[in-house]
């Protein structure tokens, strides 16, 4: 019996600075296959290769991963700055509108990092362009050297909102994850709950309200061993069910709350 398919949005990269490629992290892969139980397909997020309306026929959910570009400010009505950082406009136009057309048919979509604050954008919030620079909030910036390990340690709580979606789908209101983010939410889209907070106040948990897919995303990187760290093999594990369930029967299985 074949997989379902995720397409997992890529970024665009230039490679050895000069060769232009379309590219997803190997652990964003693994953990579709691995712990979502799901063939991943990376996809070339540009509308002049691809369309959104080609994608939802081809994949059956989705992993809006992180990246080093950002959401650029005009689709959220605000002025580039150099505080904004890079920007992948060619993503911008495949990842906003398939959000909202797979909010529109309740096909699975799961936020990550750039992916959460792509979701949030596409429902019509905005973001602020550094986090650090706001007062009282903390670095959640990678760290700028050490290890892999180092970079994607557990570094912050996020607390859910009790008995919401996330409380109800990890058995518990406070889990520790990494944080390895820029930019974050400023105001929430239409429809876009925020279910979980950083201790400093960043938002770090959404869905989108009254969706009958799977729509939950998050600010940290779950995708860092997420077979092994129980965070991220709940949320891998019950996107890969809404996968399947929307492969079978065209319907994806919404979370209730507690």
């Amino acid at each position: 019996m074949s997989r379902p398919v995720v397409g997992i949005i890529g970024n665009s990269y230039l490679l050895n600075d000069q060769y232009p490629v379309h590219a997803g992290g190997q652990m964003n892969s693994d953990a579709i296959s691995e712990v979502s139980g799901c063939m991943p397909l990376i996809i070339p997020a540009d509308p002049k290769q691809v369309s959104v309306a080609e994608l939802l026929e081809v994949c059956d959910g989705f992993l809006l991963t992180g990246g080093r570009p950002n959401v650029h400010p005009e689709e959220y009505g605000e002025a580039e700055t150099e505080a904004h950082g890079a920007f992948d406009r060619a993503r911008d136009a495949i990842a906003l509108p398939l959000v909202r057309a797979c909010v529109e048919r309740g096909q699975p979509f799961f936020g990550v990092c750039r992916g959460f604050q792509e979701v949030n954008v596409a429902m019509g919030g905005t973001l602020y362009p550094e986090i650090r620079d706001l007062p009282g909030r903390m670095n959640h910036r990678m760290p700028p050297d050490g290890t892999m390990e180092e970079k994607f340690e557990l570094r912050h709580d996020v607390t859910f909102a009790e008995g919401g979606v996330f409380h109800a789908l990890m058995g518990a209101q406070t889990v520790r994850t990494n944080t390895l983010h820029g930019q974050g939410i400023k105001s929430p889209g239409s429809r876009i709950v925020i279910d979980g907070y950083a201790d400093d106040g960043t938002p770090e948990a959404i869905y989108v309200q009254g969706a009958s897919g799977f729509t939950l995303s998050v600010q940290w990187h779950p995708e860092w061993n997420a077979a092994a760290d129980p965070v991220s093999r709940r949320l891998f594990s019950a996107f890969g069910d809404a996968v399947r369930g929307w492969a079978a029967r065209g319907d994806a299985p919404s979370l209730k709350a507690v």
